[in-house]
């Protein structure tokens, strides 16, 4: 049976209160001690970052007393929210990543390893955070209800599950999908090869994952990939939806909107996201529109398969990159354009989906992953297109721009949709009840 929470309602409000007393209830739940673990935190990069701020944020709202552990680059954390730093060699920061670290940086053997891993071409932040993170809490169990780990996974956290405290993990969806899309768009064999090695910590994440009593995911379609590739029962999954900052993420109606103007956010530039699909299709959609033009939201790698494709086609000022962006630049942006675009061939959710559909704007997405679980199935709330398909994005990026009813009647459902299913309030309610339910097990 599917386990997704469905926070209770209250009518006219929309604010979720699955954590609200049941009629006839002497006291509200006691608010509970949390201890937040993420082995790198930028809010700026990907939407784990946003996840652990976001949620952080939300919990505390509710009354939890929150600690985000992080490795580099840390998060930016709400007041409420307490922060604790575990450094580590920081073996891929801007602007000098892969960097060989002084021998004064070496303080211990997981500093050792994190080096010796990075040197044979294996991600080593998930283990060598995770080991960091068990030596830190070992010493502190008693500070805390509950343990939860966002998609670390690392061999530690074994050891912090067999504690006295529960441990829940949220796995956003499995990576291995990502490594079997880098591979598909390898140039090379040795690039192959290399990539076979950076996906190396994914045989650890699956050992863990499949040792884990509770598993959060954040879509059903998350869920059957989690239990097809990593070996995790369907009933030790729960499904919490992530939210947005409707107070943020809102329509502009003061600001116009730039004619031909197409929005897409990403947060790296891999095949997985789907840009080199995007750009082919604004090649062939600018020979009936000269006036469309593409923003991204995001930088792309210099050598990579965007900027590559992009030399190909010559596009020249058809296509720019904003790099930086804060939250209130991002909403301007989506006021800004005419439609947004989520041209990915798989997401586990989709942040970026649902920020545009909260903005108001007419959204066209792929039915990759979660996409049509999160947007909408019934071309309402968005216009789908299989993933990977450039002359059909083309085509319905076509139809939408010479439709401007289609488009106001897409953007206003979109944000309808946004704003009923989709709030961090709920997400914390609903990943409360999780925790509850973890230490209702020991």
């Amino acid at each position: 049976m599917t386990s997704v929470i469905h926070p209770r309602v209250t009518p006219g409000t929309g604010a979720a209160r699955a954590e609200s007393p049941t009629p006839g209830s002497r006291r509200q739940p006691r608010p509970l001690r949390v201890a937040l673990l993420t082995y790198r935190g930028n809010p700026r990069c990907g939407g784990q970052g946003v996840y652990v701020n976001r949620l952080s944020r939300a919990l505390s709202d509710l009354g939890h007393s929150v600690e985000v552990i992080s490795g580099p680059p840390y998060p930016v954390v709400a007041g409420g929210v307490k922060l604790t730093r575990l450094p580590s060699l920081d073996l891929y920061r801007q602007p000098d990543p892969f960097r060989v670290p002084h021998p004064r940086e070496f303080h211990s053997a997981v500093d050792v390893a994190e080096f010796a891993l990075m040197c044979t071409g294996t991600f080593p932040e998930p283990l060598t955070f995770s080991l960091r993170a068990r030596r830190h809490l070992e010493r502190r169990l008693g500070d805390f209800d509950v343990i939860h780990d966002n998609q670390g996974l690392g061999y530690g956290m074994l050891a912090l599950a067999r504690g006295p405290v529960p441990l829940v993990t949220t796995i956003h969806h499995p990576i291995l999908v990502d490594r079997e899309l880098d591979l598909a768009a390898a140039a090379n064999c040795w690039r192959r090869l290399t990539l076979r090695r950076w996906y190396g910590f994914l045989h650890m994440q699956r050992r863990v994952a499949a040792s884990m009593d509770r598993v959060i995911t954040v879509s059903e379609s998350s869920r059957q990939d989690i239990a097809r590739t990593m070996g995790v029962d369907l009933d030790r999954i729960s499904v919490v939806r992530l939210g947005v900052d409707a107070d943020i993420f809102r329509p502009l109606p003061e600001v116009p909107r730039v004619p031909g103007r197409i929005l897409t956010t990403t947060s790296a530039d891999v095949p997985l996201k789907g840009l080199v699909t995007l750009v082919r299709a604004m090649s062939r959609l600018r020979l009936t529109r000269p006036d469309a033009h593409l923003v991204i939201v995001g930088q792309p790698r210099p050598d990579g398969a965007v900027a590559r494709t992009l030399s190909e086609l010559d596009l020249g000022e058809a296509v720019r990159f904003a790099g930086g962006i804060s939250d209130e630049g991002l909403v301007r942006l989506y006021a800004e354009a005419e439609l947004a675009v989520v041209p990915s061939l798989y997401e586990g959710f989709s942040l970026p989906a649902v920020e545009a559909m909260a903005c108001g704007v007419p959204l066209v997405a792929t039915t990759g992953g979660a996409l049509p679980e999160v947007a909408g199935l019934d071309g309402e709330t968005a216009l789908l297109v299989p993933p990977g398909d450039h002359q059909r994005l083309a085509t319905v990026i076509d139809n939408a721009l010479g439709n401007p009813a289609l488009r106001a009647h897409v953007g206003a459902a979109g944000r309808v949709r946004a704003l009923e299913l989709y709030t961090w309030e709920a997400a914390a309610r609903g990943t409360a009840e999780q925790y509850r339910m973890a230490i209702g097990r020991c």
